[in-house]
């Protein structure tokens, strides 16, 4: 008999709050009471890494876990080396210092935020009370992007897509910029200077810290922008995307397990 447990992974933080984000919204999942749910993080939290989070589900009899990467990309380099180190790819897509993780249980690998509705709904929900006059108001989503070339092309991808959602859900013309490599400052620079709009500035971060308080302004200095600075955490839709994430692995463990099923049933005879 197979047994599914959750296994969350984010990046993690020594900020207590940014920790404490994370784990209200995952305690808000709506699962059955027998499928155990823990919250890893990649580094920096003590006793909570992810080995810690494997070994405490897998001590629970655990035989399947469903990871949920809550890191914004897939051309996040966390996310790629995570699944490598979890046995879902053979060999990270760059160089890590991760190394594969002691596991027996088999690992049903789910994927990062990108660019899905509940994402643009989040990021429109942060920024429109910043909205005055959309008409003549574009939203820049900001983004950590990467200065590798196949993560950079995968940031874009999921971006641009972000950017056309968040564009039709809130009325407002939408762009992106990304900090690796740099284009925020261009980017707010031709919309508010070239184009003559209001620049409402997004940042696609999950929860406050150095990126949304220090890089994002830093980059934007001598320029005219409206920025809150909220990141997506808090918001229940980040707790509706994680329940819909489950459900499809769970979907997917289950035809797996069907499948599996149907051939020792073919072979008996």
């Amino acid at each position: 008999m197979r047994s599914p447990g959750i296994l969350v992974i984010s990046h993690g933080s020594r900020e207590p709050y940014w920790v404490e984000q994370v784990d209200q919204a995952v305690a808000k999942l709506h699962l059955p009471k027998d499928i155990p749910v823990v919250v890893s993080f990649l580094e920096t939290v003590k006793g909570r890494l992810i080995q810690d989070g494997i070994d405490h589900l897998e001590a629970l009899d655990v035989t399947d876990l469903l990871v949920i990467p809550m890191f914004m990309s897939s051309g996040s380099t966390h996310v790629d080396e995570i699944s490598y180190a979890l046995g879902v790819k053979d060999a990270p897509g760059k160089e890590t210092d991760l190394k594969p993780f002691r596991r027996k249980a088999r690992v049903h690998f789910g994927s990062p935020l990108d660019d899905g509705e509940d994402v643009a709904r989040m990021v429109w929900d942060k920024v429109r009370p910043l909205s005055l006059d959309p008409a003549k108001e574009v939203i820049l989503l900001v983004g950590h992007g990467s200065v590798h070339n196949s993560f950079l092309q995968r940031w874009e991808q999921g971006i641009s897509s972000l950017a056309r959602t968040v564009q039709s859900v809130s009325g407002i013309r939408t762009d992106y910029a990304l900090l690796n490599p740099e284009s925020v400052h261009d980017k707010a620079a031709y919309w508010n200077q070239e184009r003559n709009h209001d620049v409402l500035v997004a940042p696609l971060f999950l929860s406050s810290g150095y990126f949304t308080s220090r890089v994002i302004p830093k980059r934007l200095e001598g320029l005219e922008y409206r920025y809150s600075g909220a990141p997506l955490l808090p918001h229940p839709l980040l707790t509706t995307w994680m329940d819909s994430q489950i459900c499809e692995l769970l979907q997917g463990m289950q035809k797996e397990q069907g499948q599996t099923v149907d051939r020792s049933s073919t072979r008996m005879s």
